[in-house]
């Protein structure tokens, strides 16, 4: 029989739009032979839609899915326990299609725990840890990992305080720097202050999107990305390069100015490239990634430099996203690196279900 795979897209972020360009993405890469698929689609005010199985090799619409599937509800109960499944929603694995803020942050992924049913990528804390750029770091500091130097901001501090704020950052970092919504992708909030004038405007525009705000010291470096692949065994495939068309790749460098471009695999030293991949795999068990996960660098040009950015738990699937043309350049194509995927899932949930949750002596 064939699998059954719910593959959820879209959600409340602000990045609901790369989910669904993902989502179709995906659908459209499984093999109908060994899958079926079950669209599951949530809009922008977070309700919950399902479609029909598409059949033969016809193609899924994730936009139609909103607007036409039926209301569902997942039930935070484990069948084995509720004794019923949502009738609309027979799956034998969750494939999450989610970018930001509830879908890539933990939130999804704890309603996925408590339903009992497999899923693909990490878990609630590795989901929480990647998604909090702040905690992040912190975590690869503690790990040894290099990264650049970073201070934390308080939207409620910022708002009484903007100058004696703007003044402590000028103190302890220079410019240009770069100010971030903690909790993010996409780059969306982003913005890169060259000078004080323009520090104030990015901190306002960071703050429309998180109460906590991450401003990180701007380095002139290549940014080289490096996708990894496994649970406990992770592998890290060739590394690429972000050609950006803009000044720095912000959400319109990577989905609307087709300028911009990617490289895979990246023209480096086979030294940077090795120490890269091994970072890349630190990074993922320094915050309990599981499944997939993207992690970004920063190659400063003139020293060599080798930064950690940032790791991405559930990176773009897009037809122009680095995740999979990272494993294609690596010898993995997009359908086998979809299998994979789904295999870790499994492997991930059988592993889990080997845990006891009560006590009893021995």
């Amino acid at each position: 029989m064939k699998l059954r795979v719910g593959v959820v897209f879209g959600g409340r972020s602000g990045e609901h739009e790369v989910s669904l360009s993902s989502a179709a993405s995906v659908m459209r890469a499984l093999d109908r032979k060994k899958y079926q698929i079950i669209p599951i689609g949530i809009d922008k005010r977070g309700r919950w839609r399902v479609g029909r199985a598409p059949s033969g090799n016809a193609p899924v619409d994730p936009a139609a899915v909103l607007r036409e599937g039926e209301p569902l509800t997942l039930i935070p109960q484990p069948v084995a326990t509720s004794g019923k499944q949502n009738s609309r929603l027979k799956v034998d694995v969750l494939l999450p299609v989610l970018h930001g803020t509830f879908g890539e942050d933990g939130c999804m992924q704890g309603l996925f725990e408590l339903t009992g049913i497999p899923y693909a990528g990490s878990g609630v804390a590795g989901s929480a840890a990647a998604m909090d750029k702040i905690l992040m770091k912190r975590l690869f500091a503690a790990a040894g990992l290099p990264g650049v130097a970073f201070r934390q901001v308080l939207r409620g501090d910022w708002e009484a305080r903007p100058r004696a704020v703007e003044r402590s950052l000028r103190e302890s970092l220079s410019f240009p720097m770069f100010v971030k919504p903690a909790n993010l992708g996409s780059s969306v909030g982003i913005s890169k202050a060259r000078n004080a004038a323009e520090l104030g405007p990015a901190l306002r525009e960071a703050a429309r999107y998180d109460s906590r705000i991450i401003v990180e010291q701007g380095v002139d470096a290549r940014e080289i990305e490096c996708a990894v692949l496994g649970n406990e065994r992770p592998q890290a495939s060739l590394p690429g390069e972000v050609l950006s068309a803009n000044e720095f790749y912000d959400y319109a460098a990577k989905y609307i100015d087709n300028r911009s471009h990617f490289q895979a695999p990246a023209a480096l030293p086979a030294r940077v490239r090795r120490r890269i991949q091994q970072l890349a795999i630190q990074a993922f068990q320094a915050v309990d990634a599981a499944g997939l996960a993207r992690v970004d660098f920063f190659l400063e040009r003139g020293t060599g430099n080798i930064y950690i950015n940032e790791i991405n738990t559930l990176p773009g699937f897009t037809p122009i996203s680095g995740y999979p043309k990272m494993w294609q350049a690596s010898g993995l194509s997009y359908g086998k690196l979809l299998d994979r995927v789904i295999e870790l899932a499994l492997e991930r949930s059988r592993e889990r279900g080997r845990n006891s949750y009560e006590w009893a002596a021995r």
